[in-house]
């Protein structure tokens, strides 16, 4: 069994080196993401095309400043550095099944 932590882990390093393969890579291929505004994000090509503009730029960034896990599930207090004006503090629960990311919960 592949540790949940991980694969979380392999996705913020990712994330931090604006490496989108790589990024997208650990996420399953029906990933479906809910954001703190409600909106959604559904399937690794949508996340890639929702998420390539920013990498584009080199300027998002996410500092780990808590983690929890339970199961399946790896809750991240994370700030957010590049993606607005500011830095933005969030929850982001991550689901972890067969050793893919397939659900992500922003929760503010």
């Amino acid at each position: 069994m592949i540790d949940p932590q991980h694969v979380v882990e392999q996705q913020l390093t990712a994330y931090n080196s604006h490496d989108l393969d790589a990024f997208a890579a650990t996420y399953a291929e029906d990933v479906h993401i809910t954001r703190a505004d409600g909106s959604e994000i559904r399937g690794r090509e949508a996340l890639r095309g929702s998420y390539a503009g920013q990498f584009a730029k080199g300027l998002c960034r996410a500092e780990i400043v808590g983690r929890l896990t339970e199961g399946d599930w790896v809750v991240d207090h994370e700030i957010a550095h590049g993606v607005a004006d500011g830095q933005v503090r969030v929850l982001v629960a991550y689901r972890v099944r067969d050793g893919l990311i397939d659900r992500v919960d922003f929760l503010g």
